[in-house]
């Protein structure tokens, strides 16, 4: 069987780093993005199972990215899931709004990633 691919966006290398290396720990191969555009691009030629995403970056931040993602019909089945430092309630609401499945907060907990992770793959 083929090895899931989990595309790990942010524009912070350590976080990105962090990232990378839980999901790949869980047994994940890893694509990595460091904006919104790559992101977007990266998720329609690679067609991972899942997008972890920060929301603040520079060209097109989470938020944009995650609705072109979950817009388009080639690529609306791929569960995206915000990791961010962004924490108020209409936050959430608006990453709801935007399609992901959750907005998970830093400092990044390895606990709730796998968890995601076994939600959604």
């Amino acid at each position: 069987m083929a090895m899931k691919k989990v595309l790990v966006v942010d524009d912070t290398a350590a976080h990105l780093q962090q990232l990378k290396e839980i999901v790949s720990d869980a047994g994940y191969q890893v694509i990595t993005a460091t904006s919104g555009k790559e992101a977007v691009a990266k998720t329609q030629a690679e067609k991972p199972s899942m997008v972890f995403m920060d929301i603040v970056m520079d060209d097109l931040d989470g938020y944009g990215a995650c609705r072109e993602i979950t817009r388009n019909d080639d690529t609306s089945e791929i569960p995206v899931v915000f990791v961010s430092t962004k924490n108020q309630r209409a936050d959430h609401i608006w990453a709801e709004k935007q399609g992901a499945k959750a907005l998970l907060t830093k400092p990044i907990d390895s606990d709730v990633i796998v968890k995601q992770l076994n939600t959604y793959i």
